[in-house]
C-alpha cells in the first residue's frame, strides 16, 4: 500500500512496558477511496488519487474534501472505488507523513527569527525592530535573503521514519510518536 490520508484528532500519551510516558498524535484515517489510476502509458508515472472525507452533497467533480496523490510500482493491484483502510498499517513499524504547519500570520523578527531584543530603559527607541538590514553605497541595496519580518507557519512539513505507537483498527485510528504539526482536524498524508 502506497499511503493513506487521515486527519489529526489531537495528542495523548501512553504508557510503554516499562513505565515511560509515549507521547502521541492521535490520527483518524476512514477508509480512503482510489479516485483515479494513472498509468505510465496515459500520464507518464504509476500513481493512485486517493480521496478523503466524502461530501454530503456532491459534486460531479468535488465528491471528497481532499484528495491526494501516491506513486506506487503496480497499478493492477488498484482499480478505482477500492477502499484503503487502517489496516493496511498493521505489519508496518515507521511511517512518513507530511501535513501543514499553523499559520501565525505577519509576524516581527522576534518570533520569525528569533533576534535578539534590543535596550529597553536609558531612551533607547530600538525595542523589537531588526537593526540595520543593509550597507550604504556599496552595494546599495537590501541582500536577497535577508531575515526580515513577514508571514510565519503555514508551511508544508514532512517527517520521517515516524514510529507508529498505537493502531485501532475498529476506530480507524493511527497513533504516532511525538507531536504532528498543524491544528486539530488538519489534514495529514502518511506514506509508507
Amino acid at each position: 500500500m502506497p499511503g493513506i490520508l487521515g486527519k489529526k484528532i489531537g495528542m495523548t500519551r501512553i504508557f510503554s512496558e516499562d513505565g515511560a510516558s509515549v507521547p502521541l498524535t492521535v490520527i483518524e484515517c476512514e477508509p480512503n477511496t482510489v479516485t483515479q489510476v494513472k498509468t505510465v502509458e496515459k500520464d507518464g508515472y504509476n500513481a493512485i488519487v486517493l480521496g478523503f472525507g466524502e461530501r454530503k452533497n456532491p459534486t460531479k467533480n468535488k465528491k471528497f474534501y481532499f484528495k491526494r496523490e501516491f506513486r506506487v510500482e503496480n497499478v493492477e493491484d488498484f482499480k478505482v472505488g477500492d477502499k484503503i483502510t487502517v489496516e493496511a498499517l498493521q505489519d508496518i513499524e515507521k511511517v512518513n507523513f507530511t501535513a501543514s504547519s499553523k499559520g501565525k500570520g505577519f509576524q516581527g523578527v522576534i518570533k520569525r527569527h528569533n533576534f535578539s531584543r534590543g535596550p529597553e530603559t536609558h531612551g533607547s527607541h530600538h525595542h523589537r525592530k531588526p537593526g540595520s538590514i543593509g550597507a550604504c553605497a556599496m552595494p546599495g541595496r537590501v541582500a536577497k535573503g535577508k531575515k526580515l519580518p513577514g508571514r510565519t507557519g503555514n508551511k508544508t512539513v514532512s517527517y520521517k521514519n515516524v514510529p507508529v505507537a498505537y493502531l485501532d483498527t475498529e476506530k480507524n485510528l493511527i497513533g504516532l510518536k511525538g507531536p504532528v504539526p498543524g491544528a486539530k482536524n488538519n489534514l495529514v498524508a502518511i506514506s509508507f
